[in-house]
């Protein structure tokens, strides 16, 4: 074997660890697992404002591209989640909310109790299926300043690409984004973007449900509401607890502002307890479909979330 690629040989397993850091531990109901990522650096608050007002989080969300009416309906039924009722059966997604929720500004304004789905609207490739960064945030603002959508400090204003889109940077280490753009003299808003890891790299961004073409062995997790869907789910809350807590990227992070590690990211990837890189940990099992989940929502739904950094108890935890 040549030096080189013996040295690719030796570097591959670092890479897989370091491609899914944001989801490749584990932990589930009532347990905590200390964050590796948030054990090196200070997690800390920077002074800046955070998505704070009482009455929630706004999301305006836009399907670019195709999705199926079933994806459609397991991601509205996330968004949905966050207002529901505790359920008795364990886990819910208003419960894992409740972390980030104890994120409080310098004024102790609690980051807002909950996220709703307010507006969404469909566009079929009308800027093409190649995009730019640069082009997400233009066509946000387009529809902010074509009265599609409001004006709202508040909120978020989400896009999500169909499979067929390639992003900057999409699949390239990322899953997804959150930024900030000015919209009129006064106002800045956040935006983010997701897209659908389905055929692009689904071992990377709907990991522990696909697995990565290079890394340690092991066996995909049968998603309960679909691969791509599911991985979208999981980069959705990510980005949302995220660009809650930091909206500007002055709020709560740890490392460098420009590659921040946010409220989830870090948390590399705790959804079950006794995971390793590799492996997700021990989840929830639907007895029929065999489907892991760690969190109940609407209409029997079911989902995996991301741990949360907990200001509270140092730790790592998800919705108990």
């Amino acid at each position: 074997m040549g030096a080189r690629m013996l040295l690719r040989s030796l570097l591959l397993p670092l890479i897989f660890v370091l491609a899914l850091a944001p989801w490749s531990y584990g932990l589930s109901r009532g347990q905590q697992l200390p964050s590796l990522a948030a054990t090196s650096t200070t997690f800390q608050y920077h002074g800046g404002p955070l998505l704070t007002k009482p009455n929630g989080i706004n999301v305006y969300l836009i399907w670019y591209g195709g999705f199926s009416q079933k994806d459609r309906n397991s991601i509205t039924d996330f968004f949905a989640s966050f207002t529901s009722p505790a359920t008795r059966q364990g886990p819910s997604v208003s419960t894992w909310w409740r972390t980030i929720s104890t994120y409080k500004d310098k004024a102790g304004k609690p980051v807002s109790s909950t996220v709703r789905l307010v507006k969404q609207v469909g566009d079929l490739y009308s800027s093409g299926k190649a995009l730019k960064r640069a082009q997400i945030a233009n066509f946000v603002k387009s529809k902010i300043d074509s009265k599609i959508f409001p004006l709202d400090s508040n909120g978020i204003y989400l896009v999500l690409t169909a499979k067929d889109v390639a992003v900057e940077r999409f699949c390239m280490g990322s899953c997804g984004f959150h930024e900030s753009i000015m919209v009129g003299a006064m106002v800045r808003v956040v935006f983010a973007h997701v897209g659908d890891p389905t055929v692009q790299c689904p071992g990377l961004c709907a990991w522990p449900y696909a697995l990565p073409a290079y890394g340690p062995p092991g066996q995909a997790l049968v998603a309960p509401n679909g691969v791509g869907t599911d991985g979208m789910i999981i980069n959705i809350a990510t980005l949302v607890a995220g660009a809650a807590s930091n909206p500007f990227k002055s709020g709560y992070f740890q490392g460098d502002a420009l590659a921040p590690l946010e409220a989830v990211t870090a948390c590399p990837g705790i959804f079950g307890p006794g995971a390793y890189p590799g492996y997700p940990g021990t989840l929830l099992v639907d007895k029929m479909s065999k489907a892991c989940y760690n969190a109940y929502g609407v209409n029997g739904r079911k989902f995996l979330l991301p741990a949360i950094w907990d200001l509270i108890s140092l730790n790592c935890k998800v919705a108990t």
